[in-house]
């Protein structure tokens, strides 16, 4: 934990990015398994992620853990579980171009509440990057958009609005660690997964896809987004995270031969480069501290 919170704020939020980037290509590599079966495995192994990694943080005092994260670790989970839940809804209800850019809107959540709530001044510089980075997500998803399941479309609007929250209230009580929050979310997933699957066994190769998607992809991304958030303003969390988007592709094309379109190319050229303006940004204000 020690070594975790001593890495710079973006970085972690970078690593988070790249962890939930293959949430795409190994929900697609699934064989028999249901969306709510998904749900339940993936679920239960995010849960044993973050217990482990809280009972080798604190030890003993992980029960202290989850008291002290209080009321906003409380309601962190339950939105967070509303993501999750939403999210696997979504990869089933929808096209998974619609998915995506409807969870890059949570760049715009994200300036817009931490800006009312959190009164976080959006700088110019990172204005500048939100519609840039926007231009690249209408270019890499536009022509693949279309009207599809309303009640997926509608599902997929809460992960965005869902991880804005969680997002604030990290940013609202930095000195609250989250982390039990995402346990107590994945436990609510893992009771919405059991109580609606017909079913709660599925083949072994389904198992441990749910075992990637729950230990690699969201239990560590969410970890270390989490951690990192303390430290970064909501509207940079936004834009790191459109990595997300960028890297999605490239796993599938690497895995599973599915080739991005030129468009696609275009548009994550441009995200990336919205990326490193933030970074080249936050280096300028770390050397200007510094001289200071």
């Amino acid at each position: 934990m020690n070594l975790i919170t001593k890495l710079p704020g973006p970085f972690l939020i970078f690593l988070g990015a790249f962890s939930l980037s293959f949430g795409g290509l190994i929900v697609k590599s699934f064989e028999g398994a249901t969306l709510w079966q998904i749900l339940f495995w993936r679920s239960l192994f995010f849960s044993l992620t973050v217990l482990t990694f809280l009972l080798i943080s604190y030890k003993k005092k992980t029960f202290k853990a989850f008291k002290d994260s209080g009321l906003p670790g409380f309601f962190g989970g339950i939105i967070l579980s509303l993501g999750f839940c939403g999210y696997v809804f979504a990869m089933y209800n929808t096209t998974v171009a619609n998915t995506n850019f409807i969870i890059s809107l949570q760049i715009l959540f994200l300036a817009i509440f931490g800006y009312f709530f959190l009164k976080e001044k959006i700088s110019g510089i990172t204005l500048a990057s939100i519609i840039l980075a926007m231009a690249g997500v209408l270019l890499m998803v536009g022509n693949s958009l279309t009207p599809g399941e309303l009640s997926g479309n509608l599902a997929a609007f809460s992960m965005p609005i869902t991880f804005a929250v969680l997002i604030i209230i990290v940013r609202k009580f930095p000195t609250v660690d989250m982390v039990p929050a995402q346990f107590v979310a994945g436990i609510c997933c893992c009771v919405i997964g059991y109580l609606l699957s017909p079913k709660i066994m599925i083949a072994p190769h389904d198992i441990f896809l749910g075992f990637l998607a729950g230990f690699f992809q969201i239990g560590l991304g969410f970890i270390f987004i989490t951690i990192g958030a303390r430290t970064t303003p909501s509207a940079m969390v936004g834009i790191i995270m459109l990595c997300e988007s960028v890297l999605g592709p490239i796993w599938a094309f690497l895995f599973v031969s599915e080739r991005p379109s030129l468009y696609g190319l275009l548009g994550g050229a441009i995200i990336l480069i919205a990326v490193l303006i933030q970074f080249y940004s936050l280096l300028n204000k770390r050397k200007e501290s510094i001289s200071h």
